[in-house]
């Protein structure tokens, strides 16, 4: 804590109490912000680490079937029929608003899965394993959108902990200081202005021979 370089009078007095008290509700509404961004956070990161256990097993469970369809059809005539595959999967972003921040949302629309392959060159397991690995793009989208909205939420809680630390730490109490200091200042000027009223009164109270008496 360090007491502000600011002339003792009473409207700086005036002035930096303002600024404390504004400073005080700027405090208290940061405070509160970073109880709702811990909230978010900590939300989002429960829900991110569900939605990577269902990508993982998503995945197991497609990649399992690809093994299975390449087993038996064989690897280059998997490849050979997924060049001729053609779908329209769509991918929309948008952004959600919270405490001043945007963070974005991921939405997925697949194509209806239908009939992609001929008869020849695949199987019932290749037909499979398109459908498994279709139904992860939803499941990526929402561990995406998760995963960067974490990122952002951590990034303004470090900024906002910044902003209570600076108010709490440096500026009020330097500001409570100061006006202490400057209180104190001006409560000693008015005591000593009241002991040379009190010496200017009593003398004038004297009578006028007391006075010569003295100037003598």
């Amino acid at each position: 804590m360090g007491k502000l370089n600011i002339a003792p009078t009473k409207s700086n007095l005036l002035v930096l109490k303002r600024q404390l008290a504004f400073a005080e509700e700027g405090y208290d509404l940061l405070e509160q912000k970073r109880q709702i961004l811990i909230f978010e956070l900590m939300s989002r990161l429960n829900r991110a680490c569900d939605a990577e256990q269902n990508v993982r097993e998503a995945m197991k469970k497609a990649f399992e079937s690809l093994s299975e369809a390449e087993i038996e059809k064989g690897s280059e005539s998997i490849e050979r029929a997924a060049t001729a595959i053609k779908m329209d999967h769509q991918i929309s972003i948008s952004d959600q608003h919270l405490m001043g921040m945007k963070i974005p949302h991921v939405t997925v629309k697949t194509e209806t899965v239908s009939v992609q392959f001929g008869f020849e060159g695949t199987s019932a397991h290749t037909d499979i394993a398109m459908s498994r690995f279709i139904e992860v793009l939803p499941l990526l989208a929402e561990l995406a959108e998760l995963e960067n909205a974490v990122r952002r939420l951590a990034l303004e809680l470090r900024k906002t902990q910044r902003r209570c630390n600076a108010l709490s730490k440096i500026f009020m109490p330097d500001y409570r200081e100061t006006i202490l200091y400057i209180t104190g200042s001006l409560e000693e000027r008015e005591r000593e202005s009241f002991v040379i009223l009190k010496m200017i009164r009593d003398r004038l109270e004297q009578p006028i021979e007391d006075q010569s008496s003295d100037n003598q």
